[in-house]
């Protein structure tokens, strides 16, 4: 049982980034999916998650910018990426949680991707 996040990378300000998470062992139609960033020297904060039933929500600095999507079929969720700013620079996490909501504690998520490091910089 582990979630898989992938796709980052070094991106130029304005350009797009898709980062994938996917899980292994277990279907994701059953939970809340959210990723969180960790920019250098903060702390890591939740940015936007996709429900059990699709709905989603997002932290201010991304809305309009970022959007989520999922493929229960293919046990991954999806984090489109545009506009990018410097930053927006950090490592991002994907985290499953059991509750039908968004919510941003860290301890309502019970399984956490490795992260995979997002540089936006020309």
């Amino acid at each position: 049982v582990q979630l898989q996040a992938s796709g980052g990378g070094l991106v130029q300000p304005g350009g797009s980034l898709r980062l994938s998470c996917k899980a292994s062992g277990f279907a994701l139609d059953y939970y809340s999916v959210a990723w969180f960033r960790q920019a250098p020297g903060k702390k890591r904060d939740w940015i936007v998650c996709s429900r059990k039933n699709d709905e989603k929500d997002y932290r201010n600095p991304v809305r309009g910018r970022f959007a989520v999507s999922r493929d229960n079929a293919k046990s991954t969720v999806y984090l489109q990426m545009s506009a990018l700013k410097p930053e927006d620079t950090a490592v991002y996490f994907c985290a499953t949680s059991t509750l039908d909501l968004c919510v941003v504690e860290e301890e309502m998520y019970n399984l956490w991707g490795q992260g995979t490091l997002v540089t936006v910089s020309s």
